[in-house]
């Protein structure tokens, strides 16, 4: 039997935290994810318009091994700002890469676009008035991600899924989890702006149904029967090109080294096209961090049940995030 861990949040993998810090009159926000220790992480890109900082260097033949946070924002290319305030705190910290004398923490991040939402008037032609928040929220977001001593934290309209929409309404902050067989954890975090729709036609289902473990997002399974619009190509109304992305974080436990972490992000695209469609257009920026805090050897042939895991895993946090997001607004 498939089964969560306790919290059904990605900080079910032991070692991980995360925090949020939102502008809510600017409809935008930073959500950062912190190990305890340094990571190894990779990352894999299938959308056709992604906004990054530090991505190239967790390819599997460069040359640092591990991460000290990721982060996901909103507020398109000034949210990349959001690292800068991360990695402040970090050195506050005393945590980073060591070169000479100096520090240099290794903060990857990912943005989606929010710019047409909310009240953003540093966005602006002509602009001369307070700066972009998300290097503030960056340095609040990783300041709360060590204040939570259970680990919890808001999902739905919290965080980088603030200001996050999706085709016939609004999308938000997701996180699952998942035990395998042999006790290793898979979580995922996730921030939905996707172009395309995370329910099946006009309907109130999720794309994800198969994958839901009890009701965490409605129970509702299949429509029956299907809405003749089902696989119609709904996508945002009057939705700008790069202006859209489902960015995501799968972690685990399992020991993995950086090509084997790229393996899982790769595989767990497969959970947005599970729970997203249209997913991967050429106006996504669709983006998936893999991470894996090695604390637990991995097991003989366990790297397809992992991966399998991580995709269904995503598909369950995108659903869980919208579904949420429209029905609570946020669930902590």
């Amino acid at each position: 039997m498939r089964q969560t861990g306790p919290l059904n949040l990605i900080t079910d993998v032991p070692g991980l935290r995360v925090g949020n810090a939102e502008d809510h009159p600017g409809m935008t926000g930073v959500t950062v994810l912190v190990p305890d220790e340094p990571a190894t992480a990779s990352v894999a890109v299938l959308g056709g318009s992604p906004g990054t900082r530090e991505t190239d260097l967790l390819s599997p033949e460069q040359t640092v091994p591990t991460v000290d946070a990721l982060v996901l924002a909103g507020g398109s290319a000034y949210g990349l700002e959001a690292a800068a305030g991360v990695t402040a705190g970090l050195v506050a910290r005393g945590s980073g890469f060591k070169v000479g004398g100096a520090l240099v923490p290794i903060v990857p991040a990912a943005i989606l676009f929010d710019l047409t939402v909310g009240d953003k008037p540093w966005s602006l032609p002509g602009a001369d008035g307070p700066e972009p928040p998300h290097r503030r929220l960056g340095r609040a977001a990783f300041e709360a991600a060590l204040a939570r001593g259970d680990r919890r934290f808001t999902i739905g309209a919290a965080g980088a899924g603030l200001g996050g929409t999706a085709a016939r309404g609004r999308g938000g902050l997701g996180s699952a989890s998942t035990v395998l067989s042999d006790g290793t954890i898979v979580g995922a975090l996730v921030a939905v702006n996707a172009l395309g729709s995370v329910t099946i036609g006009d309907s109130d289902h999720y794309w994800a149904a198969p994958f839901e473990i009890g009701d965490e997002f409605g129970g509702r399974g299949w429509p029956s029967p299907m809405p003749r619009d089902a696989v119609d190509l709904v996508t945002k109304r009057g939705g700008l090109p790069v202006a859209n992305t489902t960015i995501a974080i799968v972690a685990t436990d399992a020991t993995l080294d950086k090509a084997e972490a790229k393996r899982m992000a790769s595989a767990a695209h497969d959970g947005i096209a599970h729970a997203v469609w249209p997913a991967h257009t050429p106006f996504d920026g669709d983006l998936v961090f893999g991470l894996s805090t090695g604390r637990r050897p991995l097991g003989e042939d366990a790297m397809m049940e992992l991966c399998a895991a991580a995709a269904a895993t995503l598909a369950r946090a995108i659903a869980r995030g919208v579904h949420i997001a429209r029905t609570r607004g946020t669930d902590d």
